[in-house]
């Protein structure tokens, strides 16, 4: 009787499908990428958010005159302000004190995003300490911190800016640490409940396994993977903070001359000329709403893309 043998290489394996598709994976941040490039929404909101990043950062090439030069003072007239090409030489005007208004329109662009970053660069800084405290530590230490971020929260944000500022005194810096110091207990909630979800992974269950410290798996495995939701929280909160500071400006607790560039001091000293001049209030409420929007968009945007939910679609 013959006996088939198989090759001198073994059995033959099935040759591997051209057309099947690959299942390499991607990272979280990779495929967030992607779907921000095919959405609409986000494009719409990063070109406004690049645009007002550039007029605040080349300020001083864009802008015809300083943020407190006033080169038409001597055209104002207590019944008439000269409005977008009556003047020559001022594209948009002037405002009631003889300035360039589109000049000051660029110059409080670069006071409004100093004011945003820097605030809301505070307030996550202090949330995120009061949130790893809180989702670290557990216990004690994590009721008494959200009783206090409870009291916080129970004042609205922008009543607990202007009581801050008021104690604190007019001034940039003051308006810089109210907002700031309001929206830590957003960013601090929102961290210590993202710790908590991460507390019963599989990874953090497989590091005790092993041995390691609580600190370690805290700050090495826990803390990185809690993270997303409080960056694209600090996107949302550049808009709150950009409306917050014109909201303090117009209140007067932004300090600062009567003629200094600033969003919503121009809406402040708007108020008397809406008859003869209601373009002075236009233009720098418009500039607050599209920036205010362009934020709001990139960050809806991008919490949407880093959602798992969403992803699986």
């Amino acid at each position: 009787m013959t006996t088939t043998l198989p090759p001198a290489g073994g059995p033959t394996a099935p040759s591997p499908n051209p057309e099947a598709p690959e299942t390499a994976g991607t990272s979280l941040f990779r495929d967030a990428f992607h779907r921000l490039r095919r959405n609409p929404q986000a494009i719409a909101g990063a070109v406004i958010v690049a645009l007002f990043l550039l007029v605040a950062v080349l300020a001083p090439v864009l802008a015809p005159y300083g943020g407190e030069e006033l080169p038409g003072r001597t055209s104002i007239t207590p019944t008439h302000i000269p409005g977008p090409g009556e003047a020559p030489g001022f594209v948009l005007g002037l405002d009631r004190f003889g300035g360039d208004l589109l000049s000051k329109l660029i110059w409080g662009a670069q006071a409004s995003l100093l004011i945003g970053i820097i605030s809301t660069a505070m307030g996550l800084v202090g949330g995120m300490l009061l949130g790893i405290l809180a989702g670290g530590f557990g216990g004690w230490v994590d009721n008494v911190i959200m009783r206090v971020v409870d009291i916080l929260l129970s004042v609205p944000n922008l009543l607990l800016a202007v009581s801050i500022a008021a104690v604190l005194g007019q001034g940039p810096y003051a308006v810089m640490i109210a907002i700031g110091v309001a929206q830590v207990p957003i960013f601090a909630r929102l961290l210590r409940s993202s710790m908590l979800s991460q507390r019963s992974a599989d990874y953090v269950l497989a590091a005790r396994t092993l041995g390691l410290s609580k600190g370690t798996i805290t700050m090495n495995h826990v803390l990185p993977n809690s993270v997303g939701p409080v960056i694209v929280q600090a996107t949302l909160t550049l808009a709150t903070a950009v409306i917050d500071a014109a909201a303090l400006s117009f209140l007067g607790l932004g300090g600062g001359r009567p003629q200094t560039a600033e969003w919503g001091r121009m809406l402040t000293y708007a108020q008397n000329e809406l008859g003869i001049a209601p373009q002075l209030a236009f233009f720098p409420g418009i500039c607050i709403a599209i920036t205010a929007l362009g934020f709001t968009l990139l960050g809806e945007s991008l919490r949407e893309a880093l959602d798992p939910k969403s992803r699986q679609k």
